[in-house]
């Protein structure tokens, strides 16, 4: 997150009167890495579940997402087509192929490759920007030398949880990507440094929003895989079949609730807006990692209902089918409130719903709970996609 005025040729992306920065094929390339991450995590739950095991899969893919959302930002600026630029990515890549194959042992043997490969990509991404800004553009190079400053912070616990034993990375971890959160909200304040400035942040909309999309696609891309690999591997039976048809349309719910409206209203509103830093650090820094962490929950609700549909749901395939969804549409509803200035009623009759079931899972079977969650994420799907065709009322949607 940088601010100021574009710094003109060399490495960065020429400002366009018209339209948006495309995305570059190397950019979806470097998704590939995140892909397999999301696999990770999702993976990293089934099998080997405890409350304790939550906690820490939803950390590492905290650490994910905020690793991929600053790799956005930086490539906002700089243009993936330079050599250079390219070169960097890829470097990103190995390293996210380190950082990723670590993820299910990153609490055991393989804290510290997990550690080393994090501040890598993250430290190194930053200081590429910083060496290809040039040297007048002092504002944008003092915002640069903040980041490090928190970066360097957030290093040192995630290095020492890395050495440490795996009862005390947790904690360690933990405060780590506190710091690393906190930091765009404070704007990045260091002593003797001063604050970023949210208005003077220059970044083009339509790019942050298409990229940000792109990565709810990964996330449901996982979905699929999971859905489709599972049932290809059961007894095809009326049972699986319809089960199979379940997790299906509860992905593509998901996909309708974000997609039908919002990614196209949140790249519009974003374009437009005054202060798109200020919107893409609220709509899609924070505010994404509610909707991924939905997505792959519901994923791992999905590939247990898919292995035992007539078994009795345990704490993780509720967690998974019902918790999922309602963290998917409470992302989605502080996300839509974030572009459109209001709460969408579709989406908190929804979560109220969800919640319902919550209580009354473990009476279900895993394909009934599913089917139950599914109808659910239908509803809320039709009922805001007809109350925005309809008109502008806010209240019906």
């Amino acid at each position: 997150m940088v601010e100021g005025n574009t710094p003109g040729p060399g490495l960065f992306r020429e400002k366009s009167p018209e339209g948006h920065h495309r995305v570059t094929f190397v950019e979806l390339f470097f998704d590939l890495v995140f892909v397999f991450a999301v696999t990770q995590l999702s993976h990293g739950l089934v099998g080997q579940f405890s409350i304790l095991r939550l906690v820490q899969m939803l950390l590492l893919m905290a650490a994910v997402w905020w690793v991929w959302i600053y790799t956005c930002w930086v490539t906002n600026w700089l243009d993936p087509e330079r050599p250079m630029v390219r070169l960097m990515l890829f470097g990103m890549m190995l390293a996210g192929l380190a950082l990723s194959t670590s993820i299910p042992e990153a609490f055991a043997a393989r804290g510290l490759v997990f550690a080393v490969a994090y501040f890598g990509m993250q430290m190194g991404r930053t200081l590429f920007m910083l060496i290809a800004i040039p040297a007048e553009h002092g504002a944008m190079r003092r915002n640069l030398q903040r980041v490090c400053v928190w970066l360097v912070l957030s290093a040192l616990l995630w290095l020492s949880g890395g050495l440490s034993a795996p009862a005390l990375r947790l904690p360690l971890w933990a405060a780590a990507l506190l710091i690393e959160y906190t930091g765009p909200a404070v704007r990045f304040w260091v002593p003797g440094l001063g604050t970023s400035s949210v208005e003077d942040w220059s970044v083009e909309g339509g790019h942050i929003a298409e990229r940000a999309a792109l990565f709810i696609i990964i996330a449901l891309g996982e979905s699929i895989l999971v859905t489709g690999a599972t049932f290809a591997g059961a007894d095809w039976n009326a049972v699986t079949t319809l089960s199979f048809a379940v997790a299906f349309v509860g992905s593509v719910a998901m996909w309708w609730i974000y997609f039908d409206t919002g990614a196209e209203i949140g790249t519009e509103r974003l374009s437009q807006a005054s202060d798109p830093g200020r919107m893409a650090r609220t709509a899609y820094t924070y505010l994404h990692l509610p909707l991924i962490a939905g997505i792959i929950l519901a994923s791992v609700g999905d590939e247990l209902m898919l292995a035992q549909p007539h078994a009795a749901p345990d704490v993780l395939a509720v967690l998974g089918l019902v918790g999922g969804p309602v963290v998917y549409l409470a992302g989605a509803v502080l996300f839509k409130r974030a572009i459109r200035g209001w709460f969408q009623l579709s989406h908190l009759v929804g979560m109220g719903l969800l919640i319902m079931l919550l209580g009354v899972g473990s009476s279900f079977s895993r394909l009934g709970l599913a089917t139950a969650t599914s109808v659910v994420l239908v509803m809320v799907a039709v009922w805001e996609s007809l109350a925005l065709r309809s008109g502008p009322a806010k209240v019906a949607a």
